[in-house]
């Protein structure tokens, strides 16, 4: 799907705001309400938008350790990787898991209730035996920047 300045104006408010309201979004991407509320339909069907979610302030909830991790599998068979994911998607405390190129295999981004945990965490990943041959721990001290906001209008190659 192509998408045009309009299409890129409603995914940047409702990535700012999942609650706007229809007129609210209908003046900010330039439209009458009808036809706004069309192409949000449109966009969600087409699977651009995914969902709506609500961002908590987690440190206000319970106290929490946020942290990196880089994993390193022994082996490199497409089953060994295959493994490893199908585990970490079933382990809630992972919130992220890439797979990346370079000198390790995945990075997480994991929260947990305090070091304790997480490192029973990685503990019970190793009892496992999941064929991580290292990982390297990176405790997260200050969060300079998260923003959930992602520059569509920059990734788009012509700007729309």
């Amino acid at each position: 799907m192509r998408l045009d300045a309009i299409d890129l104006r409603i995914l940047d408010a409702i990535q700012r705001d999942g609650r706007i309201t229809k007129l609210a979004l209908a003046e900010k991407a330039g439209l009458s309400p009808t036809p706004c509320w069309m192409r949000l339909r449109k966009l969600e069907r087409a699977g651009i938008i995914s969902g709506y979610h609500a961002r908590l302030s987690l440190r206000r909830v319970a106290p929490v350790a946020s942290l990196g991790v880089e994993i390193t599998l022994a082996n490199h068979r497409q089953a060994d990787f295959d493994r490893f994911e199908r585990v970490v998607r079933d382990i809630r405390e992972i919130v992220c898991c890439w797979s990346v190129g370079g000198g390790v295999d995945y990075i997480l981004k994991v929260v947990a209730a305090d070091i304790d945990a997480y490192q029973r965490l990685i503990d019970a990943l190793l009892d496992r035996e999941l064929g991580i041959a290292r990982y390297f721990t990176y405790i997260v001290t200050k969060t300079v920047k998260e923003d959930p906001v992602v520059p569509v209008s920059v990734l788009v190659a012509d700007g729309a």
